[in-house]
């Protein structure tokens, strides 16, 4: 018995701290003539679900989302939006079907998510920890 409780109190501390451990598998990044150098994350979350449609500094966001199956995405929307891609999929359905807004449009790769924010100024996405980050700019996500 003290086994089997035991081994659910370990399964459930790594499900804690491998949580935050999501958000640092991801970069946000803006546009480079964008002034923002840092967000709070619901503020991340209120512009990837549409809640809110301008930076704080008053700037127009046009997020863009990966690829429903990625990796990346999965990090993101766990890490950053505090809930697993399919809810975050629930959630739009129920704007799509309501009539009140559609998802971010969805890029297949973060060299295509790159491609989209260099190409709007007021493009918020995120790519893999690893990848390159050049002619973006990271946003510090607090």
């Amino acid at each position: 018995m003290m086994r089997k409780i035991f081994t659910v109190l370990a399964t459930l501390a790594l499900f804690v701290v491998a949580t935050p451990a999501a958000a640092q598998d991801v970069k946000v990044i803006v546009n480079s003539a964008n002034a923002t150098a840092d967000l709070p994350g619901d503020v991340v979350t209120k512009l990837f679900l549409k809640q809110t449609t301008k930076f704080p500094n008053g700037t127009a966001a046009q997020p863009v989302d990966q690829a429903k199956g990625s990796a990346v995405r999965a990090a993101f929307s766990k890490g950053i939006l505090g809930r697993g891609v399919p809810a975050v999929e629930s959630y739009w359905q129920q704007q799509i079907f309501s009539g009140k807004d559609v998802p971010p449009p969805t890029k297949a790769s973060d060299d295509e998510v790159l491609a989209y924010v260099k190409a709007n100024a007021g493009a918020i996405g995120y790519v893999s920890a690893g990848a390159s980050t050049a002619g973006v700019k990271v946003v510090d996500v607090k």
